[in-house]
């Protein structure tokens, strides 16, 4: 998520002093009977918990990971040597992290917007679209790839155009007759390339800063890196678009719905052009969808998109008398016989539909925090530093490896970039390579695996999304959701920008050295 002031000011400084912060961790915090690998426990469970839950029993469920998260973290804190305080201060240390309220704000505000527009008949005005341009389920992928990545490549948040086009395209691609597990691929894909290209997106951001290379010069370096695997990764959605067949939808309901596809929906392609538009003047992402919000809001009152109910309304019991006297306005009814009193609307399901995961998100950086103060990051990087990055080659291939792994056990993009930092600028530097070359390494394959590992937030908030589409549209069932297992095959472009520097690391490619070119001041944008 973009985090870029009216000032121009990119917002660096929070992020040098968490990883200062980070980076003190000679001695630690917490001790474990086991040693400082025990730290690992928590994530580590979670992580099993995860692949038992969504791999093997097929149940994608946030709120049965929360479960499996709060399991993990009270099984770890059995093992802690001495008083358990500081392991209980540390879950709450984590909780508070700024890189966890970062995806928080950009899940709640995309939810709103993406429901607000699904409820104008954005998706109806891109069935209509889809058909009247013949882009049929073959090459439906393909255009979400592409489009997607542009989307995220303007506002600068992959999670945003996640939620956004789980909740727009990925209906419209079912309907159509794409294969639904190649179409959410396909967005996860572009929301990889938006997070790892975007000059104001976070992994963007944080990359440079702690690398000490200017965020401009860091962008322009990495364009090669991703354009030929965006480049195969399309080739790859044709073809593949061509040889996986979608899931039947009831004959009649896809008739029906595709006939009286209105292509007045396809006017909030302005709503989403003003978020576009407004995150590239460099206005913060908040700023920008809410600016989108409010003109989705008036074009679908001003162009009868959707009554104002569908957006907000409250449902009060009975007998309250003040409702009552106010049930005249659009936004309030009485509940009837068997409705339960509450709030509706697109605003409110929008936002609604991420609480789960939001304290999941929480109680997993939490986790990571755990090692962090337990030593166990600290352990590995000394290990991978001392044992296994004996040579330029290896080091880089090491760089490689670890942001994977870290990236398996955070699944935040950004806090797994923050923790991983140190230990490729330490490397980085003791093999004298570049900034612009260790920024790279470090933004593309956190950006790529964080849309990659089926507990991995990306991947997560789609899911999300996704579960609120059957209570959306009746012909949407819930076995025509994805289980995050079976997309990771699919992320095309985030598996091949993780080969693209691999390649580099083995091959030498665009490798630069301190002396080849020195990285400009982290304050020049």
């Amino acid at each position: 998520m973009a985090r870029r002031d009216d000032d121009g000011d990119t917002g660096e400084e929070p992020f040098e002093a968490e990883l200062a912060e980070l980076a003190q961790q000679d001695d630690p915090a917490i001790e474990f009977y086991g040693g400082t690998a025990v730290s690992a426990l928590p994530i580590g469970l979670f992580i099993v918990w995860a692949i038992v839950q969504s791999g093997l029993f097929g149940i994608s469920d946030t709120t049965g990971l929360v479960i499996g998260m709060l399991l993990s973290l009270i099984v770890g804190m059995l093992f802690v040597r001495g008083n358990w305080k500081g392991y209980a201060n540390t879950i709450f240390e984590g909780m508070t992290q700024r890189v966890a309220a970062t995806a928080i704000v950009a899940w709640l505000w995309a939810g709103m917007f993406a429901s607000t527009l699904q409820a104008g008949g954005f998706v109806d005005g891109l069935v209509w679209a889809a058909t009247a341009l013949d882009v049929g389920a073959a090459l439906f992928p393909a255009a979400t790839f592409i489009l997607a990545a542009l989307l995220a490549t303007g506002i600068g948040t992959g999670y945003g155009t996640a939620v956004a086009f789980t909740t727009l395209f990925f209906p419209a691609g079912v309907l159509l007759g794409a294969n639904p597990v190649l179409v959410f691929g396909a967005i996860l894909s572009g929301a990889v390339f938006g997070d790892n290209l975007a000059p104001v997106s976070d992994t963007t951001i944080v990359s440079a800063v702690t690398q000490d290379a200017d965020i401009g010069g860091v962008v322009a370096s990495r364009f090669k890196y991703a354009i030929v695997p965006a480049m195969i990764a399309f080739v790859a959605y044709v073809v593949a678009g061509n040889l996986m067949p979608g899931i039947e939808v009831a004959g009649q309901a896809r008739e029906i719905f595709v006939e009286s596809a209105n292509p007045a929906g396809l006017l909030h392609l302005v709503s989403m052009g003003v978020v576009i538009a407004t995150a590239v003047r460099g206005r913060h992402i908040v700023e920008a969808i809410s600016w989108g919000l409010i003109v989705a809001v008036a074009f679908n009152l001003l162009f009868d998109l959707a009554p104002p109910a569908d957006m907000l309304l409250f449902r009060a019991p009975a007998r309250s008398g003040v409702a009552e006297a106010v049930a005249w306005l659009p936004i309030v009814e009485i509940a009837g016989s068997g409705e339960s009193p509450g709030v509706a609307g697109s605003l409110y399901s929008g936002a609604a539909g991420f609480f789960p995961l939001i304290v999941l998100t929480l109680l997993i950086v939490a986790g990571a925090r755990i090692m962090i103060r337990g030593g166990g990051f600290a352990a590995l990087q000394e290990w991978l530093l001392s044992t296994v990055a004996t040579s330029v080659t290896r080091a880089e291939t090491t760089m490689v490896l670890g942001t994977a792994a870290v990236n398996a056990m955070i699944t935040i993009n950004t806090a797994a970039e923050i923790a991983i930092a140190p230990y490729i600028s330490t490397i980085g530097r003791r093999f004298n390579l570049n900034g612009y070359r260790r920024a790279n390494i470090l933004d593309a394959n956190t950006s790529a695996l964080g849309y990659i590992f089926p507990w991995a937030g990306g991947v997560l908030v789609g899911i999300a999304a996704m579960q609120g589409l059957p209570g959306q549209y009746a012909w949407f069932e819930p076995s025509m959701m994805v289980n995050p297992v079976a997309v990771v095959p699919y992320v095309f472009h985030g598996w091949l920008l993780v080969a693209t520097f691999l390649f580099a690391a083995w091959t030498g490619f665009g490798r630069e050295y301190v002396s080849d070119r020195e990285a400009g001041e982290v304050g020049r944008v």
